[in-house]
This record gives structure tokens, sequence and C-alpha cells, in this order.
């Protein structure tokens, strides 16, 4: 897919989904859950350097992100929105699923994982995807509403030069 076709895909989800600015990911998360009809469980955690930063699993009943605990919140939001976008773009998993599940959480396993995907570099269309669809999303919700009162939009259209009639 283009990143043109990409970009207008990832514009038309959220406003399908009517998340707004400011960008709360856990809501985002939360609204695509409930679109998709999947519980989507996100984990902080502390995943060791060097390696991935995040990884997405999805098991037999629900989606579950692991992202760095040790980092920043920005860095972790976009963590998240990159595996988002895995899951958005329906990307093929990794191999060794299970091995890496084993490794994070052998205590824990809900309905066996059927794909994994842990993101440590962009050398792949999948992982240059995914991170178009995170900064994309990081894009649209860093645009500020407009600064001048509501209402007033009238007023500036009268004083600009832009008249329709001319």
């Amino acid at each position: 897919m283009s990143d043109r076709k990409l970009r207008r895909r990832c514009r038309a989800l959220l406003r399908e989904l009517d998340v707004r600015p400011p960008l709360d990911v856990r809501e985002l998360c939360d609204r695509l859950a409930r679109q998709r009809g999947r519980p989507i469980r996100l984990v902080d955690h502390p995943i060791k350097v060097p390696g991935p930063f995040g990884l997405w699993f999805m098991t037999a009943s629900m989606d579950v992100i692991f992202y760095q605990r040790q980092t920043s919140r920005p860095h972790q939001d976009h963590i998240i929105l990159h595996e988002i976008g895995h899951i958005i773009a329906d990307h093929p998993s990794d191999e060794g699923d299970d091995q890496v599940w084993e490794v994070l959480t052998p205590d824990e396993r809900p309905g066996g994982s059927t794909r994994a995907l842990r993101r440590t570099c962009y050398d792949s269309a999948y992982e240059r995807e995914a991170e178009l669809i995170a900064t994309v999303i990081l894009e649209w919700a860093s645009v500020l509403n407009p600064l001048y009162p509501a209402g007033t939009e009238r007023l500036g259209a009268s004083l600009s030069h832009h008249q329709g009639w001319l």
C-alpha cells in the first residue's frame, strides 16, 4: 500500500473511531478493541535492552501489546501506536512467537499465542508501514485547534482577502 493511501486509511479510521485531539493512546486502544470485537491489553514490561521496544501478540481471545516500561511516556505511546499499526495493517507474525512469549511471561499464557511481532528495527516493509501508521496518528494528534474563539470565523472570513465573489 502506498504511503498516501495508508495516510488516508489512518485518518479515516480515526474519524470512524471518533477519536479527537488531544490523543489518549489508551482510549484509542479501547475504541479500536470495541470496533474489532477483541480486547487489547497493554502491558508495560521491563523488556531487555538491547532488544525490541514493543511486541504484539494476537491470541485466540485478545491482542496483547507489551511495551518498554523503562522509557518516557511519549516514547511508550509511540511504541504502543507502532504495535497498533501492525494490528491495523494485519501484519503476519515473526518466527519463534512461542519462544518470545515464554521469555516474557513464563507463567501466563492467555489462550495461546497465534501471532507475534516484535519491534527491533525498521528494515522490513511491515516495520516501516507500522511506523508510518504511528507517525500519522501522532501527527494528526498534534494538530492544534484554531486559536480564535468560536463564532469568529465569519468575521475572519469577512476581513480576509479571500473574498468568494472576487
